[in-house]
Parts: structure tokens; C-alpha cells; sequence
């Protein structure tokens, strides 16, 4: 895991390629796709614990 000197720099970097105005936008792109991830898998493991469930019954 990258150290908080780690991420300072990759920010300072970040805001000078992408300039001030973008980075927010593409924070919450990142944000709003990492959200979809994340529900995407969960409904992968929900359809797994269903399954599991009947195969007992």
C-alpha cells in the first residue's frame, strides 16, 4: 500500500495533467464505475448464495 508521501505525489500529478477543472469529473467517474463494481459483484455472490441454498433443499 503506497505511503501518504506516495499519494501526495500521484495527486500533484494528477492535477497537472488533468488540470483543476477535470480532476473533479473524473474523480466521480472513477467513483461512479468502482460503485457499479461493486454492485455488480454483489449480485454475482447473492445469485451464488441462491443457488447453494436450493441444491439443499
Amino acid at each position: 500500500m503506497p505511503g501518504p508521501m506516495s499519494l501526495v505525489i500521484i495527486a500533484v500529478v494528477a492535477l497537472l495533467i488533468f488540470g483543476p477543472k477535470k480532476l473533479p469529473e473524473l474523480g466521480k467517474a472513477a467513483g461512479n464505475t468502482l460503485r457499479e463494481f461493486k454492485d455488480a459483484t454483489k449480485g454475482l455472490a447473492d445469485d451464488d448464495d441462491d443457488k447453494k441454498k436450493e441444491d439443499k433443499h
